[in-house]
């Protein structure tokens, strides 16, 4: 969830409520068990984590199963009478779609402060700022039905993972069963005082309900040790109960911990992932990614479209920045952004009347299915779903009409056979990612396959995936037009037929290369019948631009004159060492004739910025909101969601540049590595 609107929704005052369902204490032994000290080690259930395929859901914008309860107000634009009973009666659906886990919004109990105005009723009804961390909400149900949905899951086969908000609360939260209670301010609350009672939180709902695991909100907000205590508990409590699965195994939880960190690839792994040696968290969702992936096949909030498959090979490369433990997992959308099928009308890529909607649609789920490492489903994208009007919204309180842009996904779902009746093209939607799902199911190399890059350019996207003896090929297009792709057999390990796993069809090698075709935004999964030795290499990504002249110096001189911007600024973004405070290293210096720089040592990653003062006025960023290394690009006013972006591939000494007329008038912008 996001943090900087929130805040201010916030009444001063709150009252206790308390009223438990205590069924069996939190184990005494574990407790004591948890307090050891040290580099703690990621779960060894990895293949598990890897086939993860959660479906994500806003539980009081989802199905309203209980028309005697609900909170009737929220953020975004449901209904907001969403309850756990309309779950449990969606979860039949919810098996079909092919997914083996779901993950809720927070369910615990918000209890409204006297005279509190609507804004904290609302936020009351996303669940996020909690006051009784051991009760649930009775507007979403009681005990026994969460108790229900979980057993309900297991014997579906699905995971149940809960939303922890372990950094911040309601103002005068309840004590834990065993009196313990956060310390601090309530948002964010002070570590590692409050590290007992989150524990407690953690372990309790694993050994009351038996879920297997925990969403992190805001995770950035907790020191990265105390998530390793916190992950210590929740594995140490998953070992200690077992359920009955869905093949009649008792089995225990499976203690997944994945946290939000909305930022890039450097900022994850000093807030979530922590050190090779040191482990912090195992699992993050990722972000960075998920950006790349919407900017080709639709559009990012910002309306920056039509990226290249290297834009995507340049992100997946930054995976090898993350540590060894690290398990990324990727997603579409969630309930802070903006649906996928509402990016493309926004950017008037293509609506939900044309082809191209639904094709862009299967292209960004196909690209998923190829991913390494577990995958997120935020409900109504099976369906391609949308907010009718949203794109030709009209600016104003968007809070009230429920159209900002961190709140507009909050759709009520369309639950085919339980709230609606599918269209056509949704029933195809939905039915062609089952069918993906299931493809991912039964090709390990797919969830589970190390990654070669083959081929990226403005058409096409090439993976090679291995895991054991199986050797697969994601070969996409991202365009829009019908393409026939050669490759050749040395390139891709092949030395025989490729056999295509969805059209069941050979494509046979013919002088030593094959021949794919493939229509607009088409994926092929193909398998490769008999590899080659030695496995293929992978590709190496050009990201180096032309000379740049003055601009590309990192050794210009400061001078000692007034240039013709006379406000400081300074590169603000969310870089490791500043996230996106304006720091005194990161000031521009001026060097004369109209050109001002800053130097800065850079650790490979992608990075969003702006050009800014300190107040924000003035700010700057790059026309098209991308900045590539070793090119210049027009200078723009910036604003609130304007960053540009640019990537880093290695660690480095890097130049950051600016250029104004004289007048003070913004002209150019670069960036490039020194030598």
């Amino acid at each position: 969830m996001k943090l900087k609107k929130i805040a201010l929704l916030l009444g001063s005052n709150a009252i206790l409520f308390s009223g438990y369902h205590v069924h069996s204490q939190t184990n005494q032994a574990n407790n004591s068990a948890i307090t050891e000290s040290g580099p703690y080690a990621c779960q060894n259930n990895s293949a598990a984590i890897d086939e993860l395929i959660i479906y994500q859901i806003m539980v009081e914008s989802f199905v309203n199963g209980d028309p005697n309860i609900g909170h009737g107000t929220g953020y975004g634009t449901s209904h907001h009478m969403g309850d756990i009973k309309g779950i449990i009666d969606s979860l039949d659906y919810i098996q079909s779609l092919g997914v083996n886990a779901i993950w809720m919004t927070p369910i615990f109990d918000s209890q409204p402060i006297e005279g509190q105005k609507h804004w904290a009723d609302r936020l009351d009804a996303t669940g996020y700022f909690a006051t009784d961390y051991f009760n649930i909400d009775p507007r979403f149900g009681t005990f026994e039905q969460a108790k229900q949905l979980v057993e309900e899951a297991h014997k579906r086969g699905l995971y149940v993972f809960f939303d922890g908000v372990f950094g911040h609360h309601k103002k005068n939260v309840v004590a834990s069963p065993s009196g313990n209670l956060p310390v601090g301010e309530s948002n964010p609350v002070s570590y590692p005082d409050s590290l007992i009672f989150y524990k407690e939180v953690a372990q309790y709902w694993i050994n009351e309900l038996k879920i297997d695991g925990w969403r992190l909100d805001q995770a950035y907000q907790v020191p990265p040790e105390a998530w390793t205590e916190i992950r210590r508990a929740v594995e140490q409590a998953s070992a200690s109960v077992t359920y009955t699965n869905s093949n009649g195994k008792k089995v225990n939880p499976l203690g997944y911990m994945v946290a939000e960190i909305w930022a890039g690839e450097n900022r994850i792994i000093e807030t979530g992932y922590g050190d090779e040696d040191a482990p912090a968290l195992c699992s993050a969702f990722d972000f960075p990614m998920r950006y790349r992936l919407v900017e080709t096949f639709a559009a990012n909030e910002a309306g920056v479209s039509h990226a290249s498959g290297q834009w995507l090979a340049e992100g997946m490369q930054l995976h090898d920045l993350y540590p060894s433990h690290a398990k990324p997992n990727l997603m579409i959308g969630n309930h802070d952004l903006v649906r996928f099928g509402d990016l493309m009308q926004r950017s008037n890529i293509a609506s939900p009347q044309d082809e191209e909607y639904w094709l862009r649609y299967k292209a960004a789920f196909a690209f998923q299915t190829a991913y390494s490492g577990p995958i997120t489903v935020y409900y109504g994208d099976e369906i391609g779903d949308q907010v009718d009007g949203f794109a030709n919204k009209v600016w104003g309180n968007c809070a009230i009409q429920g159209f900002c842009d961190d709140h507009v996904a909050r759709t009520s779902a369309k639950i085919d056979g339980v709230t609606a009746s599918l269209s056509e093209q949704q029933a195809k939607l939905k039915q062609e990612v089952t069918l993906l799902m299931s493809l991912r199911d039964k090709h390990p190399a797919l969830a589970k396959g190390k990654r070669t890059h083959i081929l990226s350019t403005d058409q096409f996207y090439v993976d090679h995936k291995q895991f054991g003896d199986e050797n697969l090929l994601y070969v996409a297009n991202i365009s829009g037009d019908s393409q026939m792709l050669s490759l050749k057999g040395e390139e891709i390990g092949s030395k025989d037929g490729l056999t295509d796993l969805r059209r069941e069809t050979l494509i046979r090698n013919k002088q030593g290369s094959y021949a794919v075709d493939l229509k607009p935004f088409e994926a092929r999964f193909l398998k490769i019948e008999h590899a080659t030795k030695p496995k293929p290499q992978s590709q190496s990504i050009q990201t180096m631009g032309d000379d740049l002249g003055a601009l590309g110096k990192c050794d210009n001189p400061t001078v000692d004159q007034q240039g013709p911007v006379s406000t400081e600024l300074f590169v603000v973004g969310d870089f490791a060492d500043s996230g996106w405070k304006h720091i005194d290293s990161r000031s521009f210096k001026y060097k004369g004739n109209n050109l001002y720089q800053v130097v800065m040592n850079e650790k490979a990653g992608s990075y969003r910025m702006q050009y800014a003062a300190e107040s924000w006025s003035p700010q700057f960023t790059a026309d098209g909101l991308s900045l590539k290394l070793g090119q210049t690009n027009k200078l723009v006013r910036g604003g609130y969601g304007q960053d540009t972006t640019a990537t880093l591939m290695e660690d480095g000494q890097y130049v950051w540049s600016l250029t104004f007329n004289e007048d003070g008038k913004a002209e150019s912008v670069a960036v490039a590595k020194c030598e």
